[in-house]
């Protein structure tokens, strides 16, 4: 049972990336599902929820307007397009699958993780 997170790499400011949290082993469609980063020698701190059905969606103020959270329940897969990067963006991103249906702001309500994939936005 894994998530699979991808599309990370280097990109310049004001620039685009398009995340990618696919599932194996067993499908996540009934969960919520959030995206969480972390940079060197901080906490890890949420991003954005989306819940199972892709119809209530929450995102942390600092990526409001510029991020957003999708998800294909088909292809098990659940999506974080980032744009207008900022070097503040810089972290290792993962994806999670939440306990319930919901989506929640706090890592002790998800039970699944994937391994991360690092965004370095620089010039």
């Amino acid at each position: 049972v894994q998530l699979q997170a991808s599309g990370g790499g280097l990109v310049q400011p004001g620039g685009s990336l398009r995340l990618s949290c696919a599932a194996s082993g067993r499908t996540f469609r009934n969960n919520g599902m959030g995206w969480f980063r972390q940079a060197p020698g901080k906490e890890r701190e949420f991003v954005a929820g989306l819940s199972w059905r892709g119809d209530n969606t929450g995102y942390a103020d600092s990526v409001k307007g510029r991020f957003t959270i999708s998800r294909d329940n088909a292809k098990d897969t659940a999506y974080l397009q980032m744009n207008s990067l900022r070097p503040e963006d810089t972290a290792t991103y993962f994806c999670a699958a939440a306990i319930g249906s919901s989506w929640s702001s706090q890592v002790s309500r998800y039970r699944y993780w994937g391994q991360g994939t690092l965004v370095t936005v620089s010039s």
